[in-house]
């Protein structure tokens, strides 16, 4: 039986770049195939090849690519047109650049319809509705009159996902379909994706680098880097015993519950693809290279059920990567550095000529917390719960509503603002967003010591060296611009930054949420190292439950704008009480040999905090929701060993 989709030898140039070399593999009916490797590897570039979508200066120099019988290379570019979204669709990694920001989605899906499947005028729209109802939109008749802007994250991916399918596929191209998604919402998006697969009998290339998810998802695994497949085989071959390098220390870079050690890196980048490459590309970073690799490219290899490229396989060590672990010193604090009492931040709401408030936005709604020197307090929730409104209230980056927050003791307030700027910092979610493109990286970690007159000017320039070295960036990184540097040297600089004016607090929005596994390991690394040695208090902002796991101390659970749950790390991940942190747990991706418990799924979508549910606030979504959920919000019900939750189901006050 000829397979779906079937790769043999492609090679890609964008320019003088060869981004894919030579790649080669099938795609069954109802089988998903994930391309698995960091950023750079050239697995999106497949993708686009596929599609025949390639940026300007791209082309496909040479292999062949075949949907069933059809030669897609051959195909003339109006025949293209009808199979690209067709025959074969892609869900693209990023929904608000994809979707059109001024065309009403129901227009959007229409066009699909027009177009492959011929219908238009009322059926059109009806079908478009009844694809909406297909990817579990909610209220999807309203849905199809609104705009990208005004839908949230999972609600945009899901159109997209229901674009790529109007024109009914038989393969579909998923490019990193939950990068940046919360947890409940990428379990959502990977069921429904499953679900159509087997209805439909769909094929799915998918494309990422989450290990979980291809763990749950995949049926086999090609593992790309440089531009080449360098394994491929079962996905249950694969997670029990990868075969090449790059796969296992890609695993030993993954935080592991309840490890709290160094986590295993790789050492340099994804080589650059514009010039001739001697040996095994990934010899200069593979720590069990020999001189052999150095010179000569690997052929493949049969091992374990695998096929790898690699002149080492079979006879790799076993065991973990060896981790080199520093001595450091433990902080201990017996008073919090930082006191947070009843914080509120409601926006309001105006319109009309005169511009009346007609309403507030509770983003935060009477949140207290507390962090000492040398633990990290991890706010987790989904998006929109108001967790970085928190992060930049602390900071008076926003003006709180109400509430007090007291550093070292000092209430922190309007006067006394320029102090707080020397003791508390912020790491933002996206370094290439919050660093200046037009200065220089010295200049950069310099503004902030200037504005607040840190030390003498000599002192200022030596201390940018010192930061650099502290992050691992090279000595020339301060006469270069942020564009020079890859997305973890660029968080790397955002975070010496933050530590320019010697904070003792720093607020870190997300700052991995959008990094490869191996950057991650890094930045998380880096972070410990600096806590240990300067004794910083950390609040983690995050929807990555493991990586809180690997790196906090204490977790709050945050949902439209309160702390439902907050306790240490270890007993509220392993045994969460709120039905909300239970649910965000559950919903973690899985790797390992045990199966997930099942996953909890959470009804709708969170309520607005412009007009939150009366009593508790979850009760809409909540299992186990009674009367008493709906008339009051719920007092803290105290567990012991500091953890807490409110919840009328836990206290038994249903």
């Amino acid at each position: 039986m000829k397979p779906l989709l079937q790769v043999d030898r492609l090679v890609t140039d964008i320019g003088a770049t060869r981004v894919v070399d030579g790649v080669s593999f099938h795609v069954a009916a109802g089988e998903t195939y994930a391309l698995l490797g960091e950023s750079g590897c050239g697995k999106s570039m497949t993708a686009l090849s596929l599609m025949r979508l390639l940026p300007d200066g791209g082309r496909i120099a040479s292999g062949a690519m075949r949907l069933g019988e059809t030669d897609i290379r051959a195909l003339a570019e109006r025949d293209m047109r009808r199979v690209r979204g067709g025959r074969m669709a892609m869900i693209f990694q990023e929904p608000m650049l994809a979707l059109n920001p001024v065309v009403k989605v129901g227009a959007q899906i229409g066009e699909a319809l027009a177009l492959h499947r011929r219908v238009g005028g009322r059926a059109g729209r009806d079908a478009a509705r009844e694809l909406l109802d297909a990817v579990g939109v909610p209220d999807a008749a309203r849905r199809l009159d609104a705009y990208p802007f005004e839908l949230s994250g999972g609600l945009r991916q899901r159109i997209m996902i229901a674009m790529a399918l109007a024109g009914e596929p038989e393969l579909l191209i998923a490019d990193e379909p939950t990068t940046a998604l919360d947890v409940t919402i990428q379990a959502q998006v990977l069921d429904l994706l499953r679900r159509l697969r087997v209805e439909r009998r769909m094929g799915m290339l998918l494309i990422t680098h989450d290990l979980g998810v291809v763990a749950e998802n995949a049926d086999r695994v090609g593992v790309m880097y440089a531009g080449e497949l360098v394994e491929e085989g079962r996905r249950d071959d694969y997670f029990s015993a990868p075969q090449h390098p790059y796969s296992r220390m890609l695993f030993e870079a993954l935080p592991r519950p309840g490890e709290g050690g160094r986590l295993a890196t790789i050492a340099g980048q994804v080589p650059r693809l514009d010039g001739s490459l001697a040996g095994c590309r990934f010899a200069p970073r593979c720590p069990f290279a020999v001189a052999r690799c150095r010179t000569e490219a690997p052929d493949w290899q049969e091992h374990a059920g695998l096929r790898v490229r690699c002149h080492l396989a079979g006879s790799l060590p076993q065991g973990r990567v060896p981790v080199p672990i520093p001595s450091l010193r433990a902080v201990a604090s017996p008073q919090p550095l930082l006191e947070v009492e009843g914080l509120k931040v409601h926006f309001p709401v105006r319109r009309g000529l005169i511009q009346r408030t007609v309403g507030h936005v509770r983003a935060v709604d009477d949140v207290a917390l507390s962090i000492h020197a040398g633990r990290t307090l991890a706010l987790v929730g989904e998006s929109g719960c108001g967790k970085t409104t928190v992060g930049k209230a602390l900071l008076r980056l926003i003006e709180p509503t109400a509430g007090r927050v007291a550093l070292a003791g000092e209430a922190v307030s309007a006067s006394n603002a320029a102090s707080l700027r020397r003791q508390a910092q912020m790491v933002f979610q996206d370094p290439f967003s919050s660093l200046n493109p037009r200065m220089r990286v010295a200049d950069i970690l310099l503004e902030g010591m200037d504005a607040l007159g840190v030390g003498a000017a000599a002192e200022r320039r030596d201390a940018v060296e010192r930061l650099l070295r502290q992050v691992g960036l090279p000595d020339d990184a301060g006469a270069r611009y942020p564009h020079a540097f890859s997305g973890g040297q660029r968080q790397r600089i955002a975070i010496a930054r933050a530590l320019a004016v010697s904070p003792r607090l720093v607020v870190c929005d997300e700052p991995t949420s959008a990094l490869d596994v191996s950057v991650q390991a890094q930045i998380l690394n880096l972070l410990k190292d600096l806590q240990d040695e300067l004794g910083l208090a950390y609040l983690f902002i995050t929807h990555n439950l493991a990586v809180v796991d690997y790196l906090a101390h204490d977790v709050a659970v945050m949902y439209l704008g309160r702390i439902v749950e907050q306790g240490p790390a270890g007993a509220l991940l392993r045994t969460p009480r709120h039905p909300y942190a239970q649910a965000l747990v559950s919903a973690v991706p899985h790797i390992g040999p045990t199966p997930r418990p099942a996953i909890m799924r959470l009804e709708g979508d969170q309520p607005s905090p412009l007009a939150p549910p009366g009593g508790c606030h979850f009760h809409p979504r909540c299992p186990h929701a009674g009367a008493a959920c709906r008339v009051r919000y719920p007092e803290p019900t105290v567990l012991g060993g500091g953890h807490w939750v409110r919840c009328h189901w836990v206290a038994g006050t249903l």
